[in-house]
């Protein structure tokens, strides 16, 4: 189905692993004490043009937008996980060649009572 974001015809320009401690969640202990957040970020490009001229302007400097997703992620706490990957998704889209962003964010010190490996929300966001 091409209007899948998974099927879009376009390369991928991935950053996994970004980390920051930030104090996003609900419980006053997770807003006090912090933990980390590690984000990553797979982006919809068209890398042919950057690749023909061999300039970074015609692409997205990860570099770049590494920075701007960390700051993002440590940036005013918020309740949900769900409002940080919106933040960091919009993040990617302010970037005018990224046509599409697959956007996880990881919480492996959630405060689960059993236990786990990770806490991950994957969004697909599409730019409008």
């Amino acid at each position: 189905m091409a209007d899948s974001i998974r099927d879009a015809p376009s390369d991928r320009l991935a950053l996994r692993g970004i980390r920051a401690k930030a104090h996003h969640g609900v419980l006053a202990s997770e807003r006090r004490d912090g933990q980390e957040f590690v984000v990553d970020a797979v982006l919809g490009i068209d890398t042919r043009p950057a690749a023909g001229a061999d300039d970074l302007d015609l692409t997205v400097d990860y570099g770049r937008l590494s920075k701007q997703l960390e700051k993002a992620l440590s940036a005013e706490p918020v309740d949900l996980i769900e409002t940080l990957a919106q933040r960091l998704a919009d993040v990617c889209l302010t970037h005018p060649l990224v046509q599409w962003v697959e956007l996880t964010v990881h919480k492996p010190q959630a405060p689960i009572a059993v236990p786990f490996e990770d806490v991950t929300l994957t969004i697909y966001r599409r730019r409008q």
